[in-house]
């Protein structure tokens, strides 16, 4: 067995595939966002960033959680029910800019963050780059 696979075993993840890129994507099921921030953060693995996409016709958002774990990038999709996606600032600070972010482009809440004054537009609200279709 190798780092990867003692990952998938230890996340119970059965399903685990390579991109073109070389990226190792695990399939989140039911795993808890912050659960694997913490279990990742003891597997020596570092962070490098969140993607927010919001998928089209307005069926919600993809979440896409990248790590690096002795070179090998490892991603983590999540598609939550609705705007809400857990924080993982206080578990890894090097999320704080992205989450912030994202709230601000996509209108994303984040429970326990506070997002005044907002980062790329002062005084104009969240959310200002959803889809105009379905709001």
């Amino acid at each position: 067995m190798n780092r990867i696979d003692d990952l998938a075993a230890q996340l119970k993840v059965t399903d685990v595939a390579t991109d073109a890129s070389g990226v190792k994507w695990f399939t989140t099921g039911n795993l808890d966002l912050r659960e694997l921030v913490m279990d990742l953060g003891r597997a020596g693995a570092r962070f490098i960033t969140i993607t927010a996409t919001e998928l089209p016709r307005v069926d919600g958002f993809c979440f896409e959680y990248l790590w690096d774990l002795n070179g090998q990038l490892l991603g983590f999709a999540f598609y939550p029910a609705g705007k809400i996606m857990p924080s993982i600032y206080d578990i890894c600070e090097a999320a704080d800019w992205i989450e912030r972010e994202i709230h601000e482009e996509y209108s994303i809440d984040f429970p326990g963050r506070v997002y005044e004054p907002l980062l790329l537009r002062e005084n104009d609200r969240p959310g200002v780059n959803l889809q105009e279709v379905g709001r």
